[in-house]
């Protein structure tokens, strides 16, 4: 019985669309209206979204490493500070003395005293307390802004037992006294045999590091924390509820975030303190602003789905009767067979439209007469497009290796991966011809692999062996590039180790093959049926896929200037990886054919 209603409402409302087509011209003119915010709305949200997820990830992992390098710069102050002390020749003559009348160990007592106080008050305000015990001696100097103090502890110095106890030659730990502060122990070693014969604390106010760590306090909603490598906060810039670190790794190197649900955690190792630096910032900062585009986004569509039924139903009037009888005038042309329809005397807009009709109903018969050869020039129009390109992704990266390799590279070696980069775009737009000789294309490759060596350094391993005597052979212009590319993008892409890559020419049978080796992941069976199959079809489906010069595309311009003898070959390598092989004639510059 419901069943029975339900079908009864469907017929009843679908009844006036059926019949007529205002009706559906209405209903097309507010889906088009309508649907096209409604999509552009939810794109617009996501993009807004993913830009500022995007700008606030870069912008914060700039700020951690700029802010860690700044603390990392103020703990060296204070090592250097420790070592001053340790290297004063007061301390030495102290620790050496062992034998003397009262007064010169009492001197003694006051230039070490003497050398303790001047680098404490040279400390800009950030030191609290310095301590400074010796086993040997059994002495404990406490310098503060109360006191200078020298005792003979009756107890071990606690200082002394954490570097026993830990084994350690220097630790970083919470101040029991104070969450402000935090104690920097160092052990005093014997010059000679490392011996640990004391040790010396500086006791640090936290807020030293507060102008290192403002830079990423720009979020009223972040958290910024200094954590040891157990995870447990030493320190944060302002007070709250301190998040669950639980899937932050704190023994990475350099800098780093991880998304979890509810927030971002940015991070940085600080070496050789064995701490990290972590800023904490929630996901709601960033889908603020996603949520007001959203909100904006489904006013303005309500306001457009109302104007758009108004003026839907206004045209569909307007527009649907001539239409309905130009329709009737069409239904009778037959222009597949040659046969034309008759043409009303009508002089609006309607006749002109059943007029054009017919011409374009000739045109059309022309188009096909002539498909074969428009599509042949609209392949030879695409050759050159895909001839001109180059992997806009390779082109991103490059410019982020030269980015980075500004603050860690000699300026020679910036100018290397530039000048690389310069050459191949001169090789690309340059030399309309179609042809050009392998020592051309090796010339262009050593460029690209320059970069890619510069950009995996100490992974890549590449290696070319090619007979000067074939360098001036003709070979289509950028096809061995391709070939090198596929190596990487399939090959290295998941390939843990070094990475090995050769350039072998070998003289066969009538031609050439230049083989590209690499001992990358190898190709399965089943895919390297499928691409063997695809590089014997015939030329019409390599210009059905991507943008880029790709492996199909290199093997139909082969087959298009050296006839279907030649073209690409592929297999896996028995010892690891794979090879592919580019297989051409001799023919060298000036068009005469090699024995």
């Amino acid at each position: 019985m419901l069943l029975k209603w339900l079908g009864y409402i469907y017929r009843m409302l679908s009844a006036p669309f059926k019949r007529t087509i205002r009706s559906k011209l209405i209903i097309i003119m507010l889906c088009i209206s309508v649907i096209p915010i409604g999509v552009v709305t939810l794109l617009a949200t996501e993009n807004t979204r993913k830009v500022m997820e995007q700008e606030v990830i870069q912008s914060n992992l700039s700020k951690i490493a700029w802010s860690g390098e700044a603390v990392d710069k103020n703990f060296t102050q204070l090592n250097n500070l420790i070592y001053t002390i340790l290297i004063s020749p007061t301390l030495g003559e102290y620790t050496r003395e062992e034998d003397g009348s009262l007064s010169d160990k009492f001197m003694l007592q006051r230039n070490v005293v003497n050398t303790i106080t001047s680098i404490f008050y040279s400390g800009n305000n950030s030191l609290e307390e310095i301590q400074l015990y010796l086993k040997e001696k059994d002495k404990l100097f406490t310098i503060n802004d109360m006191r200078d103090l020298i005792q003979t502890p009756t107890t071990e110095v606690p200082i002394w037992r954490d570097i026993v106890d830990q084994k350690a030659d220097f630790i970083i730990k919470d101040d029991p006294g104070s969450a402000a502060n935090f104690s920097l122990i160092r052990s005093i070693n014997r010059f000679e045999n490392k011996e640990k014969i004391g040790s010396i604390r500086f006791e640090v106010k936290w807020k030293m590091m507060d102008n290192a760590l403002g830079l990423l306090n720009s979020e009223q909603e972040s958290g910024v924390y200094i954590v040891d490598s157990g995870g447990k906060v030493m320190y944060q810039l302002k007070e709250g509820p301190v998040p669950a670190m639980k899937n932050v790794d704190l023994s990475a190197q350099g800098s780093g975030y991880v998304r979890t649900p509810e927030q971002y955690i940015f991070y940085h190792y600080l070496e050789p303190w064995g701490l990290t630096l972590i800023k904490v910032l929630p996901v709601s900062y960033i889908n603020q602003s996603a949520t007001m585009t959203q909100k904006y986004g489904l006013i303005v569509g309500v306001v457009s789905a109302l104007l758009s039924a108004l003026i839907a139903a206004f045209v569909a009037y307007r527009v649907s009767g001539p239409i309905i009888r130009l329709a009737r005038s069409m239904s009778v042309l037959n222009w597949l067979k040659g046969e034309d329809a008759s043409i009303s005397n009508r002089q609006d807009e309607i006749g002109m439209l059943e007029m054009r009709f017919q011409t374009m109903s000739i045109r059309i018969r022309e188009h096909i007469r002539n498909e074969y050869t428009i599509n042949m020039e609209k392949q030879t129009a695409q050759l050159k497009a895909l001839q001109a390109q180059i992997n806009p992704h390779f082109l991103q990266n490059t410019l982020q290796l030269i980015g980075s390799m500004a603050f860690s590279k000699k300026p020679s070696d910036i100018y290397s991966v530039i000048q690389s980069l310069s050459e191949m775009f001169r090789y690309v737009i340059r030399d309309p011809e179609e042809l050009t000789t392998i020592g051309m294309e090796i010339k262009h490759l050593n460029n690209y692999m320059n970069i890619q060596q510069q950009r995996y350094a100490g992974k890549l391993n590449y290696e070319v062996e090619i007979s000067p005597v074939w360098e001036d052979c003709l070979v289509p212009k950028l096809t061995l590039h391709p070939l090198v590319e596929n190596a990487f993008m399939h090959g290295f892409d998941r390939k843990k180790g070094s990475w090995n890559l050769k350039i072998q020419l070998i003289p066969h049978e009538n031609g050439l093959l230049i083989q590209v080796q690499d001992n990358g992941m190898g190709i399965s069976p089943a895919r390297l049926e499928e691409v063997r199959t695809r590089l014997t079809e015939q030329l019409d489906p390599y210009w059905k896929s991507g943008n880029s010069i790709g492996l199909y595309n290199v093997g139909a311009r082969i087959k298009l200037h050296f006839g279907e003898d030649y073209g690409i070959l592929i297999d896996n390598n028995p010892a690891g990886g794979a090879w592919v092989s580019m297989y051409i004639p001799i023919v060298k510059v000036g068009g005469l054919n090699a024995d």
